[in-house]
């Protein structure tokens, strides 16, 4: 991967506990254009804070971030070492404190060891000379079972310029966010207001599409930073070049969401809901994600139970406008209910075949107007069970 501009590093600080990788830096070499989304749960952790006071300047160059621990209902102390870390790391590499953003993942409710991410903090920074993106993306890992990366390439004024972007996400997934970390790097030069619409846009279709199981972190944080290092002509809005490039940004933010929900908490199957016909795109919306939620739904598709009629349920009491006589409802091609009434047993059986696939859709038509939604989400299974039972573990 070729980003011009970033530089980044990773140590072991010991944060949960020690062998592997958990600290890790992110650095643009020049100032960066940044626009960021968090958690929109009333319980937000230091980091969350701090990084939100950060951001109002529209600018970053570092981001630190940590596995391990959340550092999230942590009090003062949190917030103490929040903006600690963040000074630490803007004294180590001569910048300012607000342009380091900081992040953490890992367990709510445990103070963070101070001392491990002040000890940490040089190597760190020597770090920068051989690091990769890839090395970011496993040091955030926590219940993940790999990596989530993606790389799209595009071009302006005839300069190529690159946007990279990793993930880390497997449970406690749901909009808007849901433990997740999300950073997104580009080296084009992007128009500041141009950016940060065009990244909202981005992350409402792809990280507030997806679910896993309902619940939502205190840390959710998705971050972009563009450093213009490509030295392409300034992107802005409504040019060839602007369609081009939300184009691709949404391309990249897509496809780690897509990945975040297939790593699911024990998940065996990732499924795309769309839905049709409802009376605006909110409603749609709605509905697509009740039927995402429902525990009903999903242990249906883990036991490959052709159950169209808990679907039903689920838009009944999505809050979205129903007509019951107008339910339509498919699994990929084969339809399972047309105007509210079942499709036969022939459905049933080949319905049943489709819910053996890894990845299938399931189509809802609502017969009402033309508002329309697409989710994403998993089945729910033993595995998702045993995996959060055990987590402090």
């Amino acid at each position: 991967m070729d980003i011009k501009g970033f530089r980044f590093s990773t140590v072991e600080a010991a944060i949960k506990k020690p062998g592997r990788k958990d600290l890790a830096l992110i650095f643009s070499e020049v100032p960066a254009i940044a626009s960021a989304v968090f958690t929109t749960s009333t319980v937000k952790a230091a980091p969350v804070l701090v990084s939100s006071e950060h951001i109002k300047s529209g600018r970053a160059q570092a981001l630190i971030v940590n596995s391990g621990n959340a550092n999230a209902c942590t009090g003062e102390p949190g917030m103490v070492v929040a903006r600690e870390t963040t000074r630490l790391v803007a004294v180590a590499l001569g910048i300012n404190d607000e342009a380091v953003q900081v992040c953490s993942t890992g367990v709510i409710g445990v103070q963070m060891p101070m001392e491990r991410i002040q000890g940490a903090i040089t190597p760190l920074v020597d770090g920068l000379v051989s690091g990769t993106l890839n090395d970011i993306a496993q040091a955030i890992m926590t219940t993940d079972t790999f990596p989530k990366m993606e790389t799209r390439n595009g071009e302006a004024g005839g300069i190529g310029y690159t946007v990279a972007g990793i993930a880390k996400g497997a449970g406690m997934i749901m909009p808007n966010m849901a433990t997740m970390l999300s950073f997104i790097l580009t080296d084009a030069s992007v128009e500041s207001g141009f950016l940060d619409k065009s990244f909202r846009k981005a992350v409402n279709q792809s990280f507030n599409a997806i679910t896993v199981d309902g619940d939502m972190s205190t840390n959710d944080t998705c971050l972009i930073m563009a450093n213009g290092a490509s030295g392409n002509p300034t992107i802005t809005e409504g040019s060839p070049e602007g369609i081009a490039f939300t184009a691709t940004l949404n391309s990249v933010l897509l496809s780690l969401a897509k990945q975040i929900v297939k790593d699911g908490e024990g998940a065996t199957k990732f499924v795309e809901i769309r839905v049709s016909g409802a009376k605006d795109d909110s409603d749609a919306k709605r509905a697509a994600m009740a039927i995402a939620n429902s525990s009903l739904v999903k242990t249906a598709f883990f036991g490959q139970d052709a159950n169209w009629g808990r679907i039903f349920a689920a838009i009944g009491y999505s809050g979205a406008e129903v007509d019951q006589s107008l339910l339509s409802l498919c699994f990929d091609d084969v339809c399972m209910a047309k105007k509210g009434v079942f499709a036969g047993d022939d459905a049933e059986a080949r319905g049943t075949e489709i819910l053996k696939q890894k990845e299938f859709t399931v189509t809802v038509d609502l017969g009402i107007g033309s508002g329309t939604a697409t989710v994403y989400t998993s089945d729910l299974t033993h595995e998702y069970i045993s995996i959060n039972a055990d987590y402090r573990s």
